[in-house]
């Protein structure tokens, strides 16, 4: 690592933290740490969304999909596109939460259903939530280790696990979602134009034809997703694509920002190209990287990318694209935390509390659950060990919140006759999906595919809610 690339790293770095630092002074009430007082404009509001979509795990994951599935992956980021761009145009759920003016999904419950039923929803959401991102810190940290070439040992993983967690829990509880929102904005301009660089630059030295030809004689099918991971695996991803941009609490958290429904849909038509984008250039840079090593039985796939864009990249731009990705580290990080904490704080601690709590006193105790909560993700990076690529352990443990947060959400707002009953053993239904785990499934003796399993739960969930809405109607329709 040249002192070049070092000091570009060590600088943007600073500069971000004096962003908190400065940002700080801005929070004044829990609206806006939590939602920055629902008063963005369109500019900020997508790139604040397309920042905290474009993390460091985002660039990770997407890389090993690339390295694993080759071409036929283009599709996640096609079908995140298509969807993405019909929700903008439609408004589908997302005008309708910001016209009741709910700061969370949750909130949308307690004010359609009960607070019991908001109470669960948001119970859940956080299980789901704190699984899916249990593998956060260890993904940062091996990307850490890959690039700067540090030794492969579990010792020097926890010690960069421990001083990541530090960076983020200090800049997290300094600023909320303000802090947040500016550090996306910086964070996906530098990352955006570190990534397309790595994209010309691995051309230039791979070559365009030469890319296609290597990886066509390693598979015979590395374009068709339907030939490579089967109908089942593609509808799943359909699933995810609309749970990315709608139902996952940071995209939606993003879009309850905004200061008005119609600027919202604007939002989404903007964001959706770029959905299409998040997805196709780090998928590339993976198949790149399998081009570049040819042999890769012996190499993590998660490692490959890192490991491949230190040894390719010329000195400045090296430090400039790992500036961008520790960036996208912190905001991915410090926009779950913040999300989680906010959630639990204001879904679950007051309604159960039972009496209005004080803005400041929400600050405070939502900065605790975020340092809860960090520890909690370091313990899980440490210890979960399981062998699924990192896509298909985020969509099943997502699964755990967004199967029963679909029918009920969708049901909610569409569906007249949407009881409380029924929204609840929906939201409850979801946690069949921890069956997709692959410690669970291993244990069961269970030979579905995750998505298979997450597909199931999906509709196990919006049965639960169709059949006990009917069963147990809304006192007012029972009228």
């Amino acid at each position: 690592m040249h002192w070049i690339d070092i000091s570009i790293i060590v600088i943007y770095i600073s500069l971000i933290f004096s962003v908190g630092i400065l940002m700080r002074n801005r929070i004044n009430n829990f609206s806006s740490f939590m939602i920055a007082g629902q008063g963005l404009g369109l500019s900020l509001g997508v790139t604040s969304m397309l920042g905290t979509e474009l993390g460091l795990i985002t660039v990770m994951y997407n890389a090993q999909t690339g390295v694993l599935q080759y071409f036929s992956a283009f599709h996640i980021g096609l079908f995140g596109f298509i969807v993405t761009l019909v929700i903008g145009l439609s408004g589908f759920v997302v005008t309708k939460l910001r016209d009741m003016n709910v700061k969370s999904i949750p909130e949308f419950y307690g004010k359609r259903f009960c607070q019991k039923t908001r109470i669960i929803g948001a119970f859940l959401l956080v299980i789901g939530g704190m699984l899916n991102m249990g593998i956060f810190l260890n993904i940062g940290a091996k990307f850490i280790q890959s690039i700067f070439g540090f030794e492969s040992t579990d010792q020097t993983l926890k010690i960069i696990m421990a001083l990541l967690l530090l960076i983020v829990l200090i800049y997290t509880m300094m600023g909320g979602m303000i802090s947040v929102v500016v550090t996306d904005y910086f964070q996906f301009i530098i990352l955006s134009v570190g990534l397309i660089f790595c994209v010309f630059y691995s051309i230039l030295i791979l070559g365009w034809t030469n890319i296609f030809d290597s990886i066509e004689k390693i598979s015979l099918n590395p374009y068709n997703p339907f030939a490579s991971k089967g109908s089942s695996y593609v509808v799943w991803q359909v699933i995810l694509a609309f749970v990315s941009a709608v139902v996952w609490p940071t995209a939606i958290t993003r879009a309850l920002t905004m200061k008005d429904s119609k600027t919202i849909k604007k939002q989404y038509i903007w964001s959706s190209i770029s959905f299409l984008i998040r997805f196709m250039i780090p998928c590339f840079i993976g198949i790149c990287a399998v081009v570049y090593y040819q042999n890769i039985d012996n190499i993590d796939t998660l490692s490959l990318m890192p490991s491949y864009l230190s040894e390719i990249l010329p000195v400045g731009l090296l430090g400039l694209v790992i500036a961008g990705m520790l960036s996208a580290f912190m905001s991915t990080h410090d926009s779950y935390l913040l999300c989680w904490s906010t959630i639990i704080t204001n879904d679950i601690i007051e309604p159960l509390y039972g009496k209005k709590i004080s803005s400041k006193n929400k600050i405070n105790i939502s900065r605790l659950i975020i340092v809860i909560l960090g520890l909690y993700i370091l313990y899980w990076g440490l210890f979960y060990e399981g062998s699924d690529s990192v896509w298909s352990y985020l969509g099943i443990t997502g699964a755990i919140y967004f199967s029963g947060a679909i029918a009920v959400l969708v049901g909610g707002l569409y569906w007249k006759k949407a009881s409380e009953i029924g929204a609840i053993l929906a939201l409850i239904g979801g946690l069949s999906a921890l069956i997709g785990l692959e410690p669970i499934r291993e244990y069961l003796s269970i030979n579905l595919k995750p998505e298979q399993i997450g597909l199931l739960s999906l509709l196990f969930t919006c049965s639960m809610m169709f059949f006990g809405s009917l069963l147990f109607p809304r006192k007012e329709v029972a009228k």
